[in-house]
């Protein structure tokens, strides 16, 4: 009985993590597929009597949501690569170089990450308003990098401390330099690590809403969580179309994690005990 009372307790909460994060998606997505009489009859309905997708039309048709959509691409895929660049590089110095005050160095990046994002809002659009960079990609491209550096240099840290120290110098004894031994033998060997930092990059990027918000207004330059927003009226709430509009959201996040997976969770697993 003691071995079976810890394997049921697993179970149990590993069914309740997977029931609270798979349950809002599709009690989302069911909605969208609903029309508005169906979802405020009572008693509710769990399953859509008769599917349309009248509410995936109606969600590009009200809003330029494939403008929103590129946006959001856009902005995600400029910061997540500028991330990783600035990332790779600051993180090989700390695990590879014989720097100063190293140790402080890593507090600090510790404590900026955990700054609360509203208290950074005023000094970052100041900023962007002093660089003419308002309502444009590179409002968001550079706040999104710099809020997302304290983490994927520390996830990066971890993986380059793992890198046999010996490959590196047989590499610079046949001609390369420091900079290509870093990114022909270091970041090749730390691809789950690279691919987990870039994905937690582009997820941040992707959910965020306060910056875009304040920095683009313009409708040009909104992205997706923005966008969804402007769905709602004064005094109306077209819930299947905003769940429409919020699976169209979700589907780019959930291919990336389908096809990288196996990097992501090897990438996890891996730098939660290397350093």
């Amino acid at each position: 009985m003691k071995s079976l009372a810890p394997a049921a307790l697993r179970r149990f909460a590993a069914l309740a993590v997977i029931v609270n994060g798979l349950f809002p998606m599709i009690w989302i997505f069911l909605t969208s597929l609903k029309t508005e009489a169906e979802l405020t009859h009572v008693p509710i309905t769990w399953l859509p009597h008769a599917p349309t997708i009248t509410n995936y039309v109606r969600a590009f048709h009200d809003q330029p949501l494939a403008l929103y959509l590129f946006n959001s691409l856009t902005v995600a895929l400029l910061s997540t690569t500028l991330t990783l660049f600035i990332a790779t590089l600051a993180a090989y110095a700390l695990a590879r170089l014989k720097i100063g005050y190293r140790d402080l160095a890593l507090a600090a990046i510790i404590a900026v990450s955990t700054f609360p994002l509203v208290t950074l809002l005023v000094p970052l659009f100041q900023t962007m308003r002093a660089l003419g960079l308002l309502n444009s990609y590179g409002a968001l491209v550079l706040p999104y990098a710099v809020l997302s550096l304290p983490v994927c240099t520390l996830v990066l840290i971890s993986f380059f401390q793992s890198i046999p120290l010996d490959l590196e110098n047989a590499a610079m004894i046949d001609g390369c330099s420091r900079v290509g031994a870093l990114f022909r033998i270091v970041v090749p060997l730390s691809a789950p690590g690279v691919f987990t930092a870039g994905l937690l990059a582009f997820v941040n990027s992707w959910d965020e809403f306060l910056l875009a918000l304040s920095f683009n207004s313009a409708t040009r330059w909104r992205t997706l969580p923005v966008g969804i927003m402007l769905y709602q009226g004064e005094f109306a709430f077209p819930w299947p179309e905003i769940s429409a509009a919020l699976v169209v959201g979700i589907v780019p996040v959930a291919v990336l994690i389908v096809l990288f997976q196996q990097r992501v969770i090897s990438g996890l697993t891996a730098g939660g005990v290397k350093g």
